[in-house]
């Protein structure tokens, strides 16, 4: 196995690019110029190969999943992206606020 792979866990990991753009493209029941789009709007940025081509991981999948749900819906793919990006925003920052309430109840302090 060639040093500049990383051990057999890390193909397990949700950030691993174990997908080419065709399968990704296939996985996901849409063109590789879809998945160009969402790349060209900044939501995805996939790793490269060192031929140069484009490697998708489950993340990136999860998350081009989401924006054709609301391109099929008939969102256009700039709003489409905005949304997701948004949403990851709302969800980061609900997970901070939680972790800031745990550790004011574990000093006894109630909000």
């Amino acid at each position: 196995m060639p040093a500049e792979y990383p051990p057999v866990a890390g193909h397990l990991d949700d950030d691993y690019p174990a997908y080419t753009m065709g399968r990704a493209a296939d996985v996901l029941g849409t063109t590789p110029a879809f998945l160009r789009a969402l790349g060209d709007a900044g939501l995805i940025t996939p790793l490269r190969s060192e031929g140069g081509h484009r490697r998708y991981s489950r993340r990136q999948l999860r998350v081009a999943a989401r924006a054709r749900e609301l391109v099929d819906q008939g969102t256009p793919i700039e709003a489409a992206c905005r949304i997701i990006t948004l949403e990851d925003g709302l969800g980061d920052a609900l997970r901070r606020i939680e972790g800031m309430r745990r550790k004011l109840d574990e000093q006894g302090l109630n909000i």
